[in-house]
């Protein structure tokens, strides 16, 4: 398959509440509409469809990640613009999954913790900073922020349309597919 014919995937990572989801429906919306080939896949909805019975240990939100990027990837290889919207807390492995994947493009989408907590109309930060969630990312597990990502968008102070104009600029630009793991 020739490049121009291979689809692109663009990896939103951040802590739950950052916007991850937020900004990649809003961009499916848009592609869809410019009439593209787009797919999303939720790190929610892919933990409850693909991913069911995985705990939230490091092995498990790993393979949960590698799951993700193998669908990610058989869609990018015949031409779609893949959407992934996964908290995907470990560095190491995202940078592993994003080195295989067809024009990979990082998105880190950054939210202090005091702006996630403030964000979460389910009040599982507040649980889990009260100790009643164990192995919450950004409480007590880990979050690995990305060390060089082709977007570092910062919900706390830009607005949704504003990191969605830098977004879509990323997606539809050539530039944009020899990013970071291009």
């Amino acid at each position: 398959m020739s490049r121009a014919a291979e689809g692109r995937v663009l990896w939103f990572t951040g802590l739950s509440g950052a916007g991850k989801s937020t900004l990649a429906s809003a961009l499916y919306r848009e592609l869809e509409r410019r009439g593209e080939r787009v797919e999303l896949l939720d790190g929610d909805a892919v933990r409850e469809n693909l991913s069911k019975g995985l705990g939230f240990s490091k092995a498990d939100r790993d393979t949960n990640v590698r799951r993700i990027a193998f669908v990610a990837g058989l869609l990018a290889r015949h031409g779609v613009t893949v959407l992934v919207s996964a908290i995907s807390p470990y560095r190491d492995t995202r940078d592993a999954v994003l080195s295989e994947l067809p024009n990979a493009s990082e998105i880190f989408v950054d939210a202090p913790l005091s702006v996630v907590t403030e964000r979460d109309v389910k009040g599982l930060y507040l649980r889990a900073l009260a100790g009643e969630i164990p192995h919450f990312t950004g409480v007590s597990d880990p979050y690995e922020a990305p060390l060089s990502p082709a977007l570092h968008l910062r919900t706390d102070q830009q607005s949704i349309e504003a990191c969605l104009e830098q977004v879509l600029a990323l997606a539809t630009s050539e530039v944009g597919r020899d990013a970071a793991y291009a």
